[in-house]
């Protein structure tokens, strides 16, 4: 088989090298300790010239990939000292340790091969008003840009200027999350698997979202289950609702935990609450008020108005008195009532 000719696109720098095809490299020459050195990059133009011209001028500019050094002091190699730093680990209770892994993780996915260097003030403000739909989100953020930069510029010795984040307004303690209204719970029947399963754990178990969506199968045991205080860092047994228990009797096992990403691994908060809020946003904008949390305070509702005390409320749920006492209150008086008559 005969070779093709050559193509005949001929600019400085440019030339064309035969491997089974024709392929443009670009040659680029500098000279070290008084010797001339060169390298070549090779150019994917998939046969198209316009594709060639802008990887060639890019190259001419210097801002091909192959010309990028390596970014140093990375987000990436922050994270990982700041995690392996045993002086800083040992002082975390275990509940603590995961919220911040799953924020610095959220941090990384977009900006883990990032220079540190370049964060700046403004950056970060626009980051924070880009989460402001979710203002927990948002003010972690903040609260992780911060807490590492401090380590890389206290401990680790980086070469850092001051804290971007500090001077940044946080959004602060919002308002008590409001508990779902019926209507929005009647139509978890046809919400996303993943969204019912999360709402059914919280709303049985009264644990925080998170804790809920890393519950395993070990977790229950016939009448009993095991919830996690994530404040307190423990795990204790609970009752577990008839109707909890019926509804994961229907679902597949497909891991060790009953929200499984695979075999070993629960899904991800972020993931599970994405799909909450494409399925809230289906039902129209008088659902944007409410969130997963809201579930847990309906929990304290319903128990209030199943005739529950305010102290076997704080054992099933685990939240304090003040938080039962406020959602006690948003109970329905006729419900209360008619459940005290019943005891007399």
């Amino acid at each position: 088989m005969r070779r093709p000719p050559k193509p005949r696109i001929v600019k400085p720098r440019l030339a064309w090298k035969w491997f089974g095809k024709w392929v443009p490299v670009y040659r680029q020459t500098k000279t070290v300790n008084g010797k001339r050195k060169e390298r070549t990059i090779f150019l994917d133009w998939q046969g198209d010239p316009e594709r060639l011209d802008a990887l060639y001028w890019e190259c001419r500019t210097g801002k091909h990939d192959r010309q990028q050094a390596p970014a140093q002091y990375t987000w990436h190699d922050l994270v990982v000292a700041w995690r392996s730093d045993p002086v800083v680990q040992k002082r975390l209770a275990d509940g603590t340790r995961r919220s911040y892994r799953r924020e610095m993780d959220a941090l990384l996915e977009k900006n883990a091969d990032k220079d540190v260097r370049k964060t700046t003030r403004p950056g970060l403000r626009k980051v924070h008003a880009a989460l402001a739909d979710t203002p927990r989100k948002a003010d972690w953020r903040i609260q992780i840009v911060s807490l590492l930069w401090n380590y890389g510029k206290l401990k680790a010795d980086w070469p850092l200027g001051d804290n971007p984040a500090t001077g940044i307004d946080k959004y602060g303690v919002q308002n008590p999350f409001e508990p779902w209204p019926e209507w929005m719970v009647g139509k978890l029947a046809d919400a996303p698997e993943n969204v019912r399963t999360t709402a059914e754990l919280i709303l049985g178990s009264g644990q925080r979202p998170s804790a809920a969506i890393e519950m395993a199968w070990s977790d229950f045991s016939g009448d009993r289950m095991t919830v996690v205080d994530e404040k307190q860092d423990e795990r204790f047994q609970v009752h577990c609702p008839s109707q909890l228990r019926a509804y994961l009797d229907g679902l597949p096992k497909r891991g060790a935990y009953v929200l499984a990403k695979n075999l070993s691994q629960p899904l991800g908060y972020d993931a599970v609450e994405r799909a909450f809020r494409k399925w809230r946003k289906g039902l129209g904008a008088e659902a944007k008020a409410f969130s997963l949390h809201g579930l847990r305070k309906l929990a304290i509702i319903r128990l209030a108005e199943a005739g529950w005390s305010d102290a076997e409320i704080q054992a099933a749920t685990n939240q304090s008195p003040e938080t039962v006492a406020y959602y006690r209150r948003r109970a329905s008086r006729l419900t209360l009532t008619r459940s005290a008559h019943k005891r007399r």
